[in-house]
């Protein structure tokens, strides 16, 4: 670096999706360059600490292979040709597509497709604005959060829970169903200190021994999906040794008597046959939950990956109500706090004039859309015309040969606005290249914390990328609704709206203060004056048809999967794909510590400290299969088949492989990502992709 830049500390907050959304100070050389990322130190959650894949973020926002012109296909889909265009040409050529496929089958042609690519609210919802004034396919996510979401509201009745922050207050953090290493390091931060300065006990339960649990004190390896029976054991444990806060259960849930009774026959010897694990270490788990009140249970989005998720989740919240550990700093059970922001985006989003009637297609169910499935197209006309921002479905999203199929269909119009030329950038009609966070404005909701944040722009893209509301105000006014509500307005104008609305200052003060703290007072966060439910009650029996989600479906999708098989009370359900003598080995397809789906791929230092797509397998069943370590291995099922390379690995229950990370579709050596292997089916009950939960077999390539 030249000893004589100028280098100022500018401040911002990161938009990718992690329940973290740390707040960051950036150093910014001689106005226009990226220099290191540091963690915030006056954020009392960021608390100083960010991943290394942020810290590095210079890699990625100076990388040379960034998109910077758009490109229109100049040879066959996914043949890779393409010819420059101006953005007054290609924007127009984008418009007169989307108006065609209108004409020939209707508004619900087009479908807007998005996702979490940036947790920013102006870049990432403003899609929506244009989908409602243009009457498109409406879009109901479900690919990340729906199971996990339905099972911790089905038990408290709110999205939020006890300040995060109070992990360091606590006596024994339980991170379960997160590998928070790898995905959200802060709740490391905290559990940490609290061990330093209290002497707690960090116990981790995940499905492999991975970076969080060699950070634990204790270490519980479940088999995949069987979350819920290791719950349902160590509430009879609760009960059976009078270790169950009675007072509280009668104070505070709906049917404590019928949960005990229930549990009588969920045994730690049933549980330990389910779960893998001994029944010593079941009831190990038990006794120090029940014995040590200021228990915070940190439940993360492993159990959004499940087609039982919203059960496992649901059962895994009722401990803390039968312990009572609700009551004390430091204790109870937290996942989300998305209730406790109250900033209203009608206008961004254009509610106004969204219109019920509308068919919701789902996020998760690309492929099958794309393919013409009668059900997934909700029996109305094909998608013919896509607008994605935000999101990579033909690496990301499950069944992917379904959804390349789809891609590839010569009546459908594709144009992705993007970073990097993608999976799906490769299969589009036309690409756009975006901005980066650090080059627009935006604000910002941490789930995972109680912060409100601004990510002001601290530099000019090059030469060429637009920000997404750009393009949906071009595209707005060259399909003549730019006159409706929320349209011309600049992202400064929307943020200073929302925050208004609810008293919150403006962009101004926000970018002054850098964060607004909106954390609600103890009784609220730990629900003294009650549960979210109309009779304050957490819920051991949740109303699995027609209970409250915080992204339930609308009306015209309805209940999804079998509901009906749902259990009255927390327990095991075997909705999982199980393992049998065809498909004799579970996958499950964990995040990499260096990306973050399929982001930071693309970047140097990821890419080198990743390595390449390998298959954690245990040495017992490689050894039985012939495989060696680092040999080929073939991975399939019914929806296709890749090829990895076989690491060695105990850390895994027999039986049980993990593939990590999402790498992008050429990084396998046939071109096909490891999502052939993933369902597209909805999880009950109200959806949701079931990534790590696929049965395989395995064979050895030689």
């Amino acid at each position: 670096m030249n000893q004589h830049a100028d280098i100022r500390i500018a401040h911002s907050a990161c938009p990718h999706d992690c329940p973290s959304t740390c707040a960051l100070d950036v150093e910014v050389i001689d106005g226009r360059t990226i220099g290191r990322v540091h963690g915030a130190k006056g954020n009392a959650y960021t608390a100083g600490v960010i991943c290394a894949k942020v810290a590095r973020y210079s890699e990625r926002i100076h990388h040379p292979e960034r998109l910077k012109k758009p490109l229109v296909r100049a040879g066959a889909k996914g043949e890779g040709k393409w010819k420059e265009a101006s953005w007054e040409a290609a924007l127009d050529l984008v418009a007169e597509k989307l108006i065609a496929a209108e004409e020939k089958h209707g508004s619900e042609t087009v479908w807007p497709y998005f996702y979490a690519g940036t947790m920013g609210l102006v870049q990432r919802d403003s899609i929506e604005r244009l989908r409602h004034a243009k009457r498109y396919s409406g879009f109901f996510s479900t690919i990340c959060t729906n199971l996990a979401w339905t099972g911790y509201v089905m038990g408290t009745g709110r999205l939020a829970g006890p300040d995060p922050r109070e992990m360091a207050k606590s006596d024994c953090v339980v991170i379960w169903g997160t590998n928070a290493v790898a995905t959200q390091v802060n709740v490391m931060t905290h559990a940490v200190k609290a061990r330093k300065e209290r002497g707690a006990k960090i116990v981790v339960v995940d499905i492999y021994d991975n970076a969080t649990m060699k950070q634990a004190d204790i270490g519980l390896i479940l088999k995949p999906g069987t979350d819920g029976a290791l719950a349902c054991a160590v509430m009879h444990v609760l009960f059976r040794d009078g270790l169950a806060d009675r007072d509280y259960l009668a104070r505070y849930t709906d049917d404590p008597h019928g949960l005990e009774a229930h549990l009588q026959t969920r045994t730690p010897e049933w549980a330990a046959a389910i779960t893998g694990l001994s029944v010593e270490e079941i009831e190990a788990f038990a006794h120090l939950v029940g014995t040590t009140k200021r228990t915070f249970f940190r439940l993360g989005y492993g159990f959004a990956r499940q087609r039982n998720g919203s059960v496992n989740m649901h059962a895994a919240a009722s401990i803390a109500a039968v312990t009572g550990c609700w009551q004390y700093e430091g204790g109870g059970a937290f996942h989300n706090n998305g209730a406790i922001y109250r900033l209203d985006k009608g206008l961004l989003e254009g509610a106004g004039m969204s219109d019920p009637n509308i068919r919701h297609l789902d996020q998760s169910q690309i492929g099958p859309v794309l393919t013409g499935d009668p059900v997934a197209l909700r029996n109305g006309p094909p998608v013919t015309a896509l607008l994605i921002q935000n999101t990579n479905p033909a690496n990301v999203a499950p069944e992917q040969r379904l959804v390349k199929q789809g891609f590839l269909r010569d009546d459908l119009f594709a144009c992705v606005h993007e970073q990097f030329m993608t999976d799906t950038a490769e299969l589009a009609d036309v690409v756009l290249p975006a901005t980066m966070f650090m080059e627009h404005d935006d604000i910002y909701k941490g789930g995972g914390h109680q912060y409100l944040m601004l990510g002001p722009k601290l530099v000019d893209p090059p030469e060429g990328p637009r920000t997404n509301l750009f393009v949906i105000e071009e595209l707005a006014r060259r399909l003549g609704v730019a006159d409706r509500p929320g349209f011309g307005l600049s992202e400064r104008e929307h943020i200073d709206h929302m925050l208004a609305r609810e008293g919150y200052g403006t962009f101004e003060t926000l970018r002054n203060d850098r964060w607004l703290d909106v954390q609600p007072d103890f009784e609220t966060a730990h629900y003294i004056r009650g549960f979210g439910h109309p009779d304050g009650k957490f819920r051991f029996r949740p109303q699995w048809d027609g209970g409250f989600a915080p992204n339930k479906p609308p009306k015209s999708v309805g209940t999804l999967g079998p509901y009906e098989q749902l259990p009255e009370f927390p327990d095991h359900v075997d909705l999982i794909e199980v393992a049998d003598d065809a498909h004799p080995f579970r996958l499950a397809t964990s995040p990499a510590r260096s990306f973050l789906n399929s982001t930071f791929t693309e970047t140097p230092g990821s890419k080198k400290r990743e390595g390449r797509p390998e298959l954690l397998i245990h040495p017992d069943d490689a050894a039985r299969l012939g495989v060696a370590d680092g040999g080929r291995i073939e991975v399939g099922n019914r929806r296709g088949e890749v090829v990895l390379h076989a690491k060695l690995f105990d850390g895994v229950k027999r039986g049980v492989v993990i593939a990590e990370g999402i790498w992008p579709n050429s990084a396998h050596e046939r071109g096909e990502g490891i999502n052939v292997l993933t369902g597209a089916d909805a999880a009950a009950p109200y959806g949701g992709a079931a990534f790590h939960d696929n049965r395989v077999w395995l064979r050895a390539v030689f």
